[in-house]
C-alpha cells in the first residue's frame, strides 16, 4: 500500500528541512516528474523512501517503522532462521557450492572466500520471494495471509510466480509466519540484508551448516522448479509462434 503523501510530507520535513525538492531529487536518484506524480496522486511509493533515506543516510527500514502501515518494524527485532537466510541464496551459487563441496582440494578456482567457498551473489534472486514464502510456509501461510489482507490466495499466488511482492504483502505475510518483519523486504529487493539488520555473513553462515546431502537435495529442487519454469517459457514461445503463423 503506498504510503499517504502527507504522511510523506511530514517525514520529508523532518529528514531534509528547508531543502528543495530539485535537491532531494537530485541526490536521491528519484525522478523530479515520479514524485511529483505521486503527491499528485496523494499516495508515495516506499521506493521513494528508501531511495531518500539512503540518500540521507538514515536506515530504509528504520524510515518506514515512521509510517503507521508499517509501524511494526520497530519493534520487530526476530533474527531470520536459516531456511530464511538459504532462500536468499541463488540456485546457481547453491551449484557452486556443491561443486566446491565436491571437487577435489585445491581446485576450487577463482572468485572464493578465503575459506575456499564462492562469493555469495546478494538478494533478491530470481526466485527469490517465492522461496522466501515456501522457506517460512507451515502449510496454511497463504490462507492466513489472505485473511489478514483481503487478497485473493490466486492473487497472492500470481504475484509470488512473478517473483514480486507488494511491501505490505511481505510484512503481512511476515507478521502472519511469525519471522522477523523485514525478511520480505529483502526477499523483493526493497532493502539490503545490512538494512534489514541481517548479521554479516549469515547467508554463508547458514549455507556452511547445511549438510552435504542437504545441499545436493536442495539444489536439486531448485534445478526441478527452474526445469519446469523453463519448460513452462517454451510452451509459450511455441504456442505463440503458432499464433502468429495462423495470423500470417
Amino acid at each position: 500500500m503506498p504510503l499517504p503523501a502527507k504522511a510523506f510530507q511530514r517525514w520529508l520535513n523532518g529528514v531534509a528541512p528547508d531543502t528543495s525538492t530539485a535537491d532531494i531529487c537530485r541526490v536521491s536518484g528519484v525522478k523530479r516528474t515520479t514524485l511529483a506524480q505521486q503527491l499528485v496522486r496523494g499516495k508515495v511509493a516506499e521506493t521513494t523512501v528508501v531511495s531518500i533515506s539512503r540518500a540521507y543516510n538514515i536506515n530504509p527500514v528504520a524510515a518506514l517503522a515512521t509510517f503507521d502501515t508499517y509501524s511494526d518494524l520497530a519493534s520487530s527485532s526476530l533474527p531470520p532462521s536459516d531456511k530464511e537466510l538459504v532462500s536468499q541464496i541463488a540456485t546457481v551459487d547453491l551449484l557452486r557450492a556443491v561443486i566446491v563441496r565436491t571437487a577435489p582440494m585445491g581446485s576450487t578456482g577463482t572468485g572464493c572466500t578465503a575459506t575456499g567457498q564462492p562469493e555469495l551473489s546478494p538478494p533478491p534472486h530470481a526466485t527469490s520471494v517465492k522461496n522466501w514464502v515456501d522457506a517460512i510456509d507451515d502449510g496454511e501461510l497463504r490462507h492466513r495471509v489472505s485473511a489478514a489482507t483481503g487478497v485473493a490466495p490466486q492473487n497472492y499466488s500470481a504475484q509470488l510466480t512473478a517473483n514480486r511482492l507488494a511491501p505490505e504483502l511481505a510484512v503481512a505475510t511476515s507478521r502472519a509466519a511469525g519471522v522477523g518483519l523485514a525478511g520480505g523486504l529483502v526477499a523483493t529487493g526493497l532493502v539490503t540484508e545490512a538494512e534489514a539488520g541481517w548479521p554479516p555473513g549469515a547467508r554463508q553462515a547458514a549455507l556452511d551448516r547445511l549438510s552435504d546431502g542437504d545441499l545436493a537435495a536442495l539444489a536439486g529442487e531448485r534445478l526441478q522448479a527452474l526445469g519446469k519454469t523453463l519448460r513452462r517459457q517454451e510452451q509459450d514461445q511455441e504456442q505463440t509462434e503458432r499464433i502468429w503463423e495462423n495470423l500470417v
